[in-house]
């Protein structure tokens, strides 16, 4: 998939760029939201402390939350059990606020079936869990081949499906959201919850492949 994966570049120390750095030019929706927000300033309806708390609580929505979750239902069955059966629950378990989303529901990989999540329409996606979703989340591209051909569009990821392991395509809307529950890597049985919790990556929590391997791949 050519437009899945976004791609930057980067200049090597010590090299010099000929061109100059654009400048930074508000756009016209950019300059009415700020002349909005300085309107609601002026009149009381918002203080700059409510602005700053609306901010911190979007920073504070990441992968990390999600990751929080898969690592401490590898450890504890008990708590994985709760965050299947009712996903608002265990997230509120863990600090998690999950109250904006209507439906949200855990799917759990396992050795004969794996699921993937896209959103067909547009980009539904749980960001109190996982934060914004990533630009090939949102590609057309993606969108469309991913319930298509979702064996293909794992694959172009780097990711192989066994013959014998079912793919199971959920599409996400307003009201349901998903998150990929993926399979715990073979020989992670020593270690801690918080070691656990470098090997879930965001992609993996789509569906899009595994967690990551205990060892790094030579």
């Amino acid at each position: 998939m050519s437009d899945v994966h976004p791609v930057s570049n980067h200049v090597k120390a010590g090299e010099q760029q000929d061109h100059e750095h654009p400048k930074h030019e508000l756009s016209y929706h950019a300059k009415r939201v700020y002349a909005i927000r300085e309107l609601l300033l002026e009149k009381g309806v918002l203080t700059q402390e409510d602005i700053q708390r609306q901010m911190d609580y979007q920073e504070a929505r990441s992968p990390a939350n999600g990751a929080r979750l898969v690592a401490r239902a590898w450890v504890e069955p008990d708590f994985k059990a709760r965050l299947i059966a009712d996903p608002k629950a265990a997230c509120a378990e863990m600090g998690i606020d999950a109250t904006s989303l209507n439906e949200f529901v855990v799917l759990e990989n396992t050795e004969k079936v794996r699921y993937l999540v896209v959103c067909t329409l547009c980009s539904c996606y749980p960001r109190p869990i996982l934060g914004r979703p990533p630009d090939w989340y949102k590609s057309l591209n993606y969108r469309s081949r991913a319930v298509i051909d979702p064996r293909g569009v794992i694959r172009e990821f780097g990711q192989e499906v066994a013959d014998d392991v079912e793919v199971r395509v959920h599409d996400s809307t307003a009201d349901m959201r998903y998150l990929v529950l993926p399979q715990r890597p073979a020989g992670t049985e020593g270690m801690s919850v918080k070691e656990l919790e470098k090997l879930v990556t965001r992609d993996s929590m789509i569906g899009i492949v595994d967690a990551l391997p205990a060892v790094p791949s030579l």
